[in-house]
């Protein structure tokens, strides 16, 4: 147990896929070295992996997964992961897990992306892409994905308490500026798919170009805005610029993507500062400072 994570032994997952899945027996099983946070995710043999929640909060994600994504797949321009298997709890382990293909690519960074220009066309056709998939009958955004898709006034109060923990690290009047002008606008159009974490670490590239998203545990149907975030914490200048044309999408929703934006990079500063994380504080400003310097050179 770690921060109140499950740490699973590779022998355990060994154990559970001779008994469930005998006829994998003879792939190796190897935790992959960049684990995620809401799941342990281990290499079984070349083709496949195995992902299991690392806490009771995360379970839910393992079910939509495996009903949804077969389901989007045929609609997206890239790979995303395909459910293979469905385990079971066990005596050694509580939780059902999953089964999946195994997508080969590198996660995306200024390294692995050959021309971001190209890069932020093609994540935006991905976006528009995502939107314009079939929602009937989609889960809506609650406790089980933290939110992403609905009302960002959930993490108001967060928000504010942890803005005034770092007000001697940023511009906090300027940051509170774009946090209630964030809160003014609302989603008012059908909702439409969100993956949720749109993050580097949750895009592959291959030959320098997008070729899968991955790990949809909080995706949901509703507010395209919590999506946009990867705007300022990967692209900048002429990228971010192509990126947020190619997206097309009106000023409220820009304005609540700053919002998500401002709330997960001062939510980790504050504690990164708490916890005397330089890398982490370091990493959250410059989010903060790509915010503020966008608001600045729209006004």
């Amino acid at each position: 147990m770690s921060d109140g994570r499950l740490m699973i032994a590779p022998e355990v997952v060994r154990k559970m896929l001779d008994e469930q899945f005998p006829e994998w027996r003879d792939l190796s099983v190897r935790r992959v070295e960049q684990d995620g946070w809401d799941n342990n995710t281990f290499r079984l043999g070349n083709e496949l992996k195995v992902r299991l929640p690392s806490a009771a909060g995360y379970v839910p994600q393992v079910e939509k997964e495996f009903n949804w994504l077969p389901k989007l797949a045929n609609q997206l321009p890239v790979a995303i992961p395909e459910p293979v298997a469905l385990g079971k709890p066990t005596a050694d382990y509580p939780y059902p897990w999953s089964v999946y293909r195994w997508i080969e690519g590198e996660t995306a960074s200024d390294h692995s992306v050959r021309d971001m220009n190209e890069f932020a066309r093609d994540l935006a056709a991905f976006l528009h892409a995502l939107w314009a998939a079939d929602t009937t009958g989609a889960p809506e955004a609650g406790d089980h994905n933290c939110h992403r898709g609905g009302d960002l006034s959930v993490y108001d109060e967060e928000t504010r308490f942890c803005l005034a923990g770092v007000t001697d690290d940023i511009d906090a009047k300027t940051a509170l500026m774009i946090w209630e002008r964030a809160l003014q606008t609302k989603w008012t159009k059908p909702a439409v798919w969100v993956q949720g974490d749109l993050s580097t670490g949750n895009i592959l590239t291959q030959n320098g170009r997008l070729s899968a998203v991955i790990d949809f545990g909080l995706c949901t149907v509703g507010d395209s805005a919590c999506d946009l975030v990867i705007a300022w914490k990967f692209f900048s200048g002429v990228n971010r610029e192509i990126f947020k044309t190619t997206v097309n999408i009106n000023q409220g929703t820009w304005n609540r993507a700053m919002g998500w934006a401002l709330w997960k990079a001062i939510r980790t500063l504050y504690y990164a500062k708490q916890d005397s994380i330089a890398e982490e504080q370091r990493a959250a400003k410059e989010v903060i400072e790509a915010i503020l310097a966008d608001v600045e050179h729209c006004t």
